[in-house]
């Protein structure tokens, strides 16, 4: 899942050099936390909050085909 926030996000944002992705696991899931330049915290969240909110969906069908519990926050 870590692979797959950090593609989108370099795909999205003007410098992909600046975004990091990191996993944290515990009993509720695991945590995905973005942190990306914040020129660029507008793109990865998008208007209205739609990219985010389908980047979140996303990780949420990844995380039940894989029979666990996963969340994306914005850092």
């Amino acid at each position: 899942m870590k692979e797959l926030v950090e593609y989108i996000a370099k795909s999205i944002v003007n410098s992909p050099d600046d975004v990091v992705v990191t996993e944290e696991t515990d009993e509720q899931g695991t945590r995905l936390k973005l942190q990306v330049a914040d020129d660029d915290k507008g793109r990865i969240i998008g208007k209205q909050g739609r990219i985010a909110q389908a980047m979140r969906t996303l990780i949420r069908v990844k995380a039940a085909k894989a029979g666990t519990r996963a969340t994306l926050e914005i850092v």
